[in-house]
This record gives C-alpha cells, sequence and structure tokens, in this order.
C-alpha cells in the first residue's frame, strides 16, 4: 500500500474549495494553509490562457524532508504518508530549506494566540488550536485521520470538479493508477529524484 494523489489539472476550475476544506478539517490559523491553489497566465493579448494548478505536500517516496530532521519529527509510515510529530519537532526549519515544492509551513510562536476575528477565539477555533504547536513546522498529512478511518483526504472528498483522486499507487487497478497511465500523468520536478506520490494530468 503506497497512497498517493493525482490531479487533474483539467477540470480544475480554481474555485479554492479544497483550501477551504482543508481548513476547516485541521483548524489551523490565519495564513496557514496547507493546500492552496495557484494560478498560472500563459500567452499574449488577445490569447491568454489561465490555468490553475493545485499544490500540497507531495509525500515523496525519497522525501529531502526526512532525511535532513535531525529529531527524527519528520517521518514516513509505511503507506507512504509523510508525517510531522509536533513533540518531536524543535522548529529548526531545516525539513522548511529541504522542500523543493516549497509545501512546509513554519508557525511562528504566538500564532495559535488568535484567530480569524482578533484575540477572541471562537469555539472552534478553541478547539481546533489544540491539535497545533507554535515554534515547529507543518504541514499536509494527506488527512492521515480520515485515510485511518477509511475516508479520503477532505480535499478529494469536497472538490466539485472530481479534479483530485486519492488511491493506492501500488495496486495497478487504482484508479490513481489507471489515471496516472491513460493519461500520462506526471511528478512535479521529477529530475530531482523526490519520487513525489503527487501526479498531475495536463
Amino acid at each position: 500500500m503506497h497512497y498517493g494523489m493525482v490531479v487533474d489539472l483539467k477540470r480544475c476550475v480554481g474555485c479554492q474549495a479544497c483550501t477551504i476544506a482543508c481548513k476547516s478539517e485541521n483548524g489551523t490559523p490565519p495564513g496557514v494553509m496547507y493546500t492552496k491553489v495557484l494560478d498560472q497566465v500563459s500567452g499574449e493579448y488577445p490569447n491568454v490562457r489561465k490555468q490553475f494548478v493545485p499544490v500540497l505536500c507531495n509525500h515523496c517516496v525519497n522525501a529531502p524532508c526526512e532525511k535532513v530532521c535531525p529529531t527524527g519529527a519528520t517521518h514516513k509510515r509505511a503507506d507512504g504518508l509523510v508525517l510531522v510529530d509536533h513533540d518531536k519537532c524543535m522548529g529548526c526549519r531545516a525539513c522548511y530549506v529541504a522542500c523543493p515544492y516549497n509545501n512546509r509551513i513554519f508557525l511562528k510562536r504566538g500564532k495559535l494566540k488568535s484567530g480569524y476575528h482578533g484575540k477572541t477565539m471562537t469555539p472552534y477555533e478553541a478547539v481546533k488550536y489544540k491539535e497545533h504547536q507554535d515554534g515547529i513546522v507543518e504541514k499536509c498529512i494527506f488527512c492521515s485521520h480520515r485515510v485511518d478511518a477509511g475516508l479520503k483526504p477532505a480535499c478529494v472528498q469536497t472538490c466539485p470538479a472530481d479534479a483530485r483522486t486519492f488511491g493506492d499507487l501500488d495496486d495497478p487497478e487504482s484508479q490513481v493508477s489507471r489515471l496516472i497511465r491513460s493519461r500520462g500523468g506526471v511528478q512535479p520536478l521529477s529530475e530531482d529524484s523526490t519520487e513525489p506520490s503527487v501526479y498531475y494530468l495536463s
């Protein structure tokens, strides 16, 4: 079992539903997004084209973030998910620098003292902020808690255009494997030999 994700760029409409679903599921503070959708504009007027590119942690097989972590806080599960142990992370940010995708977030000290509406936190924020620690590095965890319960990650479940597909890359008959084969799925920055578990369909 090796979990991975396929992102269909033809289907993504840039609605940011995945971003909101992720923030809602993980209760991240202002400015902290594990996934987001970038805009890519190409061509020249009047032939201009816009494409939306969702980005997140790629849960690399050869994860450089894991290799440089001095405390073992960044670790990889047997199913391929790359996670961070908040109790082991000392906030040195070696992983932050090592990630070629810029998909790690350093939670500055004091970041959890206020919510989206100032110092008075909503009941939701008061509960969800307890799952975070400031002064450490966080990232997308492929919603490991949902995956362990047999559910899809929140971003996949919420996408109205079915632009994201999640499944077992080791199973040649899984939907992700079939999409990669039939549509020529490509890994971001494949030349870096990190072996990302996220593939893009153009």
